[in-house]
């Protein structure tokens, strides 16, 4: 058969020559050649018929379904039941978070970076006001969120934080006005009163920088900025660690804003919208306050008025006093302020610590305010959308108006006073 083949291939390559003449096979190649081309044609069809079996074995690609995206939430749990978390995020929304028997709970401690020392937690180890950070896929009614790894911290932990920065920014924090920036990342600022006492702020790339919101100056609403927007006028905390001199500062936090100074007398005030009308005497244009939870509202006692004016006349208090006297323990006995002995009214260096008698003079409500009283106000600035809210109103500053012509300059006098030093609330909304 093999010789037929090779046989019957050379006759089949001769008929295809147009060169060759036709040779007529002989009677007993007849049947062979007929055997040949059946199975020629079935070969063909053969070939035919597999090639959608061989085209099979390397199927088009068929698109596949994306995985589905992961999802990420921080904030704090405001309720929880049964499995399912509710999470009050710090974007302003409110979102579900299920947490299955497979989901990953740990807790790390504030300020910490990695999971290296996180410890396990269970679902009912969880409480309300925990901070979380929730990663997960989206459910099936496209709201809330399957956890597959839930990072927390405890609010225990959160508040023990917040307390230690809120001493170490009594400690080490400094506040005032910036008066001047000089593009390299030094600031100075205005810490006193009167003519004042300046300090130079050295941040770094290690510094973290904050800006208060325009409606807000609690601490937990400041959001991340760059030293860059920090301008003249702005009021500034810092805390870092000071010169031997007390002069300059290497800042290792700062947290800056800018807010409205405002002297004045009051038009009226309006209980039902917790809002007071005053006029502005600089502008002379009536302003509308908003008062909300986080307004502080005293009452200046009149010895300290009194000081603080004798100092704008370019008066000395001190000079009744014996040549080591110290005047901010006699303003602060003046106001009723009772401190612990060796403590005194002033910081080290002798710089009178203004926010601690601030927040120990007497409390002001809303209705205690009459039509004309003198006030001295620090203000947000507001935006389009809402009035300033008070940060600190101060009454009883009829002697500081009447020393200081320039009312601006009397407005500017709290300034130093409200964001100084350490408010109440430095340190009281830390974020891990």
């Amino acid at each position: 058969m093999v010789g037929n083949w090779g046989k019957f291939d050379m006759n089949w390559r001769a008929a295809l020559s147009p060169r060759q003449p036709r040779i007529r096979p002989r009677a007993g190649e007849r049947g062979l050649t007929l055997t040949f081309a059946a199975l020629t044609v079935c070969l063909l069809m053969s070939l035919v018929s597999l090639a959608p079996a061989v085209s099979g074995q390397t199927p088009t690609a068929q698109p596949q379904a994306a995985p589905a995206a992961m999802e990420k939430a921080v904030g704090t749990a405001k309720v929880i039941s049964g499995n399912v978390v509710t999470l009050a995020t710090d974007a302003g929304s409110s979102t579900n978070i299920r947490v299955e028997d497979s989901t990953r709970i740990v807790r790390i401690a504030p300020g910490q970076k990695d999971l290296k020392d996180a410890v396990p937690l269970q679902l009912q180890d969880l409480q309300v006001a925990d901070r979380m950070l929730v990663r997960g896929k989206l459910a099936e009614d496209g709201k809330s969120i399957v956890a597959s790894s839930v990072i927390v911290i405890k609010e225990a932990d959160n508040a023990a934080k917040q307390e230690q920065e809120r001493q170490d920014w009594q400690k080490r924090g400094v506040g005032g006005l910036v008066t001047s920036v000089d593009g390299s990342g030094t600031m100075t600022i205005s810490t006193g009163v009167g003519a004042g006492k300046t300090l130079a702020i050295h941040t770094s790339k290690a510094t973290i920088v904050r800006r208060y919101s325009p409606d807000s100056v609690r601490f937990d609403e400041a959001k991340p900025a760059t030293v860059g927007e920090v301008k003249n006028g702005d009021q500034l905390r810092a805390r870092g660690t000071k010169s031997a001199d007390g002069g300059e500062m290497t800042a290792e936090e700062i947290v800056f804003g800018s807010f409205r100074n405002i002297a004045g007398t009051v038009i009226s005030t309006d209980a039902a919208n917790n809002s007071v009308s005053v006029l502005d005497l600089l502008t002379k244009k009536p302003m509308t306050l908003k008062i909300t939870a986080d307004s502080q509202l005293r009452s200046l006692p009149p010895m300290v008025a009194q000081r603080i004016a004798l100092r704008l006349k370019g008066g000395t208090p001190e000079a009744s006093q014996t040549a080591g006297a110290n005047p901010p323990s006699e303003a602060a006995r003046q106001s009723g302020v009772q401190r612990p002995p060796g403590s005194g009214g002033a910081r080290a260096g002798g710089a009178p610590d203004f926010q601690q008698m601030l927040n120990r003079m007497p409390t002001v409500a809303l209705s205690d305010l009459q039509k004309g009283n003198a006030v001295i106000v620090v203000a947000t600035e507001g935006s389009a959308n809402s009035q300033p809210s008070a940060i600190t109103l101060l009454t009883g500053v009829e002697p500081i108006l009447t020393a200081s012509p320039d009312s601006s300059r009397a407005a500017m006098l709290l300034s130093p006073w409200s964001l100084g030093g350490a408010g109440a609330d430095v340190g009281a909304g830390v974020n891990p």
